[in-house]
């Protein structure tokens, strides 16, 4: 039986192509991945068990602690500066970054079902507090709300940490934000005189003024810049940091706000030698 050649030929070739599409299809979608910066997946060290219940009806939650290099650490804090931060009228003005997992369905020693929630933090921040009562207690409180106000959640703060499980269930991989880089919008240019490095004068507004906040706007006096090609802003969902080089300024603040990184925007005004940052609030 005879058997025409220039179809093999033809169907050897399709198939090629289509083999060649799905490798260049494959690639793309990788690279497309890696160029992806916004967030980051991390494996986070086991730490400590925290044991508490929701309120009113009692379920059963264990908040598993945990440990990583990959969070920022909060700014340095002091026992007695502790201390006085708990005894003030408005302790949330010191922020502890944390990434809060999602519940997680797991059975306790009775085979009851009860949720687990995955908190990771700074390695280093973690261990001072591993090391003193106190600094422990400030980190479990603000775990505690950080859930409820994440997952509206009431938690009952008659809590129990575990001596001989640091972790429920099992450590799982976690998806963190990555800071993202709004743009710099320079408006006018100007020349510029040289200063020492220092932190620079900075004022935080809210808009609307009075009721839930839409917004959060930095206004940071930046004297002797002369462009904003000389900024570096990273903007993350609590934190905000700027270097103004070389070594002019730096600042780097935490505040009570978690914030929509994408859609910060922030402009430099040549003329008043200011940055406005306008950073939209994520609603509560």
């Amino acid at each position: 039986m005879a058997t025409d050649s220039s179809l093999l030929t033809s169907e050897l070739e399709q198939q090629q192509q289509e083999d060649l599409y799905q490798q260049l299809l494959l690639q793309t979608v990788g690279k497309m991945q890696s160029e992806n910066h916004d967030s980051k997946v991390i494996r986070p060290q086991p730490g400590m068990c925290v044991k508490t219940v929701t309120q009113p009806d009692k379920q059963k939650v264990f908040i598993n602690v945990c440990q990583s290099t990959s969070v920022p650490r909060p700014p340095e804090l002091s026992r007695d500066e502790l201390v006085e931060l708990l005894q003030s009228e408005d302790p949330t003005g010191y922020r502890v970054p944390m990434s809060l997992g999602e519940p997680h369905v797991e059975a306790d020693n009775s085979s009851q079902g009860c949720t687990a929630y995955d908190v990771v933090i700074n390695q280093e921040f973690f261990q001072k507090c591993q090391k003193d009562p106190l600094f422990q207690q400030f980190l479990i409180m603000v775990t505690l709300e950080g859930l409820e106000n994440k997952y509206k959640l009431e938690l009952s703060r008659d809590w129990k940490v575990l001596k001989n499980r640091k972790f429920f269930g099992s450590v799982s991989e976690q998806n963190i934000r990555s800071k993202s880089r709004p743009i710099i919008q320079e408006l006018q240019p100007q020349e510029s005189s040289a200063a020492a490095a220092k932190r620079p004068e900075v004022t935080l507004l809210v808009e609307p003024p009075a009721g839930d906040p839409e917004y959060l706007i930095a206004e940071i006096q930046l004297p002797g810049v002369s462009s904003s090609r000389s900024l570096v802003l990273d903007v993350g969902e609590d934190r905000l940091v700027l270097t103004a080089r070389p070594h002019l300024f730096h600042l780097d603040i935490f505040h009570p706000f978690l914030i929509h990184q994408e859609s910060s925007v922030a402009q430099y005004n040549t003329s008043t030698q200011i940055l406005t940052v306008t950073m939209p609030v994520v609603s509560s």
